[in-house]
C-alpha cells in the first residue's frame, strides 16, 4: 500500500523584518545575516496569532468538506504550546470543522515533533486505508530582542494531509532514527525563551545527520547518487548546507552539483521566513517542490529531521504522478509577497506585545481568516473571518 502526503501547504504571518534593517539596528554587518546564516527576511507574528491560528490558517487552504469527514486524527507537532494540559490540536479540530469522532493531540520533541506525527499518521493509515490524518507543524521561534539567536527567529505553520494513494509523494519504509540525551537547546517551563549552547547545537546537528545517514546506508544500501534531492531541518539556511557539505565528498561531482542545486531551491522560502522549528523541514520540502523545475515523477527525496535534545531521523519519499497539480506555488508566493515590512521600532513593539495573564481580559482585531478574538478568564477565544 502506498501511503504519504496527499496535500501540503504552509502559512506565515503577514509581517516581516528585513535582515539588512535588523543588522544595521544591531550594528552588525548585513553579510553576517544574509551570507553567514543565510537569511534575508524574518516572519514576525502579531499578538493575535498563536500556534492554533497559524495551524488552522495553514490547513484551511487544503481541506475539502470530504477531507473533514474522513480525518480521524489531528496531530500538532510543536514546541510552542501555551497550555500544559489542553492540546492546540483540540482547538484546531473545532475551528476547521473536522468530524467529531477523531483523536486530537500534540507531539513534543523540539523541532522533531512533526516528523514523529507524520510517522504516526503513516502507521494509522496503514491500518485504516480509507481514512485520513491531518498533521500540523506550528511554532513561534522566539529568542528575544538583542539576543544572539534573534536573527534566527521566525513563525508559521505547515499542514500535511496523510492518506493512502497520495497525490504528492509516498513515504518509503526506510526510516532510521537516533536519540541522544544532550542539552544543546532547551526551554525550562519557567522561561519565555530557550537556552541555547550554539556551538554544541551546531555540532550535534551535523553529527546526528552523519550518524543516521551512515546507518541508513548500511540498512538500505542507498547512497547519495540514489537521491534526486535532500531536504534538511533548517533552523537557518546555512545549517542544512553544512550538513550536506559534510557528506558530499562521498560521491561524484555530478551528484554533488545536482544535490547542491536542489538544496538551494529547498531554502528559497526559508530565506524569506526564518525558523519554523517543527515546520522547517517541511517548508524546505514545499520550497523544493514548488521552486525546482528538475523534479519529476519517481524522483526520490531524502529528508533529515532534527530536534534538539536530541532526536533525529532520516527517511525517503518518492514523487508520484500528478504531484505538480497538487502544489500551491502561486498562492504561497502571493502570501510571501503581500506581507507588510516592519521598521525596526515597529518590529520591537510587535515582538514585545503579550496576551493578558492571570485572568485579565483583552479584545483584539485581526482580519486574518483565523485569529485570537479575545482573552477572558484565562481562555483564548478564536475568530473566523
Amino acid at each position: 500500500m502506498n501511503i504519504g502526503i496527499d496535500k501540503l501547504s504552509f502559512y506565515v504571518p503577514n509581517l516581516y523584518v528585513d535582515m539588512t534593517d535588523l543588522a544595521h539596528a544591531r550594528e552588525t554587518d548585513p553579510d553576517k545575516f544574509h551570507i553567514g546564516i543565510g537569511q534575508d527576511k524574518m516572519a514576525v507574528s502579531p499578538v493575535t496569532q498563536d500556534i492554533v491560528t497559524l495551524g488552522a490558517n495553514a490547513a484551511a487552504k487544503i481541506l475539502s468538506d470530504t477531507d473533514k469527514k474522513e480525518i480521524d486524527m489531528v496531530i500538532v507537532g510543536t514546541e510552542s504550546s501555551t497550555d500544559y494540559s489542553k492540546a492546540s490540536a483540540v482547538s484546531i479540530h473545532r475551528l476547521l470543522g473536522i468530524q467529531p469522532f477523531a483523536r486530537s493531540f500534540e507531539v513534543k520533541e523540539a523541532c522533531y515533533g512533526a516528523t514523529a506525527a507524520l510517522q504516526m499518521a503513516k502507521d494509522y493509515i496503514s491500518e485504516h486505508p480509507t481514512r485520513k490524518v491531518l498533521v500540523i507543524a506550528s511554532d513561534l521561534s522566539r529568542y528575544g530582542l538583542h539576543s544572539g539567536g534573534e536573527p534566527t527567529q521566525g513563525a508559521g505553520a505547515i499542514a500535511i494531509l496523510v492518506t493512502s494513494d497520495p497525490r504528492i509523494l509516498t513515504l518509503e519504509n526506510d526510516s532510521v532514527f537516533l536519540t541522544e540525551d544532550i542539552y544543546d537547546f532547551w526551554r525550562p517551563s519557567y522561561s519565555d525563551f530557550p537556552i541555547v549552547d550554539g556551538p554544541l547545537s551546531n555540532e550535534t546537528y551535523i553529527q546526528s545527520f552523519g550518524k543516521v545517514w551512515t546507518r541508513h546506508k548500511e540498512v538500505t544500501g542507498l547512497a547519495l547518487p540514489d537521491y534526486d534531492a535532500l531536504c534538511f531541518h533548517i533552523p537557518y539556511t546555512k545549517m542544512g548546507k553544512k550538513a550536506l557539505l559534510s557528506v558530499l565528498p562521498e560521491t561524484d561531482e555530478t551528484t554533488q552539483e545536482r544535490l547542491m542545486k536542489r538544496y538551494e531551491e529547498s531554502i528559497t522560502y526559508s530565506r524569506n521566513v526564518g525558523n519554523l522549528y517543527t515546520g522547517s523541514l517541511f517548508l524546505g520540502l514545499i520550497s523544493l517542490l514548488e521552486v525546482s523545475q528538475e523534479l519529476e515523477v519517481g524522483s526520490t527525496i531524502g529528508l533529515f529531521s532534527y530536534g534538539s535534545g536530541a532526536v533525529s531521523e532520516f527517511f525517503s519519499a518518492r514523487l508520484v504522478k500528478g504531484f505538480k497539480e497538487q502544489l500551491l506555488a502561486n498562492e504561497h508566493q502571493a502570501l510571501l509577497n503581500n506581507r507588510k515590512k516592519l521598521a525596526i521600532p515597529e518590529y520591537e513593539e510587535v515582538f514585545s506585545q503579550t496576551l493578558p495573564k492571570h485572568g485579565e481580559a483583552a479584545e483584539f482585531s485581526d482580519q486574518t481568516r483565523f485569529s485570537i478574538e479575545k482573552v477572558e478568564n484565562d481562555i483564548r477565544y478564536y475568530r473566523e473571518n
